[in-house]
């Protein structure tokens, strides 16, 4: 083990530079806090180091409406709206990857790294909506002309992830994946269906089976980054964090819209089974993020296409029961990890 003492030493003799030293010692100190979260049972969780990320990110969102601004100016006097704000995708786009180099990977920050990378997803989406005359994707749900765009910014936004290694960047490839999936199974259904239609499981077309699927494939891509770093010390476990925040919706949505629409007190029960089922596997994974938004979406679900008693008491237990399993969690897990098989617990953050 290496003390700050043998640093010192080692920055004295000339063998490590100081920039070099601090650096190790910052590793060190940022791996130790990891460690000791992982032991406590906590779930690592950071969208700020400090008020200087905020203070940058403010600085970003004034930047970005001026530069907006400057280009609305331009496009109006130029004369040719589409070609000026192709000009003005790719300037932008050059500039996030500038910041994108200082901020994140020299200087590592968090939120800085979220807001770039909510700005390059726009961009592209823009850049393609535009390069591909499918803007009109903002009218309406069936527009085949947007599908294009969609995928060509899921992929773009997939090289910014491959670049800056930003995990909120994997939450925002899989919620353009995912309205591109809903976009093309839309187009070749030839249906035009509303939004409750397009996830019940009694209704014909292939929606609600599409973000079913979907929601499972991406939650299999979480537990694969999850089960790589079991004492989340490194980025592969945030990946799977925000992962987790898309694949629970997405499996929810489908099997509690088609209960709720069902209504009677046997669809509550097995929507009461199905949660504690979604509930034991976020406990197993010890991932609160994957409970917590399945929970919030369904007490949305409950709010828009429910109404009456057994829904304020519904959502009224739903929130005692995450108040009461947020306080035992650790308790509760030690429990049910006994159920789980040896080899499949080694790859399991440890419970103790």
């Amino acid at each position: 083990m290496i003390d700050r003492d043998a640093l010192q030493a080692a920055v004295g003799s000339g063998l490590v530079t100081e920039a070099q030293a601090a650096g190790l010692l910052s590793l060190a100190n940022a791996r130790a806090t990891a460690l000791d979260q992982a032991r406590s049972g906590e779930e690592p969780f950071e969208l700020f180091k400090g008020f200087n990320e905020v203070f940058i990110v403010v600085g970003l969102a004034i930047l970005t409406f001026g530069w907006m601004a400057i280009w609305a100016l331009v496009a109006g006097t130029s004369g040719d709206f589409r070609t000026t704000w192709l000009i003005a995708g790719v300037a932008t786009a050059g500039i996030i990857v500038l910041l994108s180099e200082y901020f994140i990977r020299r200087r590592r920050m968090v939120a800085p790294a979220i807001a770039l990378a909510c700005g390059w997803t726009a961009t592209a989406f823009g850049f393609w909506s535009l390069a591909f005359n499918s803007i009109t994707v903002f009218h309406g749900l069936k527009v085949p002309e947007s599908i294009l765009p969609l995928a060509l910014t899921t992929v773009t936004i997939g090289l910014f992830w491959w670049r800056f290694r930003v995990p909120f960047a994997m939450a925002l490839m899989a919620g353009t994946a995912f309205i591109c999936l809903m976009f093309t199974l839309v187009a070749t259904s030839g249906q035009q269906a509303g939004f409750a239609e397009m996830f019940l499981l009694s209704a014909s077309g292939p929606f609600a089976w599409g973000t079913l699927l979907f929601g499972l494939f991406l939650f299999a891509v979480a537990m694969w980054f999850d089960m790589s770093d079991p004492h989340r010390v490194t980025l592969r476990s945030v990946n799977g964090f925000w992962l987790h925040v898309i694949a629970a919706p997405a499996i929810v949505n489908t099997i509690a819209l088609t209960l709720i629409s069902a209504g009677g007190a046997v669809a509550l029960v097995v929507l009461s089974v199905f949660l504690l089922a979604i509930a034991f596997v976020a406990v197993v994974i010890d991932r609160r993020s994957f409970l917590i938004s399945a929970v919030g979406y369904l007490v949305a679900l409950l709010s828009t296409f429910a109404e009456g008693w057994q829904v304020a008491a519904s959502i009224f237990l739903l929130g005692a029961g995450l108040v009461g399993l947020g306080a035992g969690w650790q308790a509760v897990r030690r429990r049910l990890m006994g159920v789980v098989p040896d080899p499949l617990r080694d790859c399991l953050p440890p419970s103790h």
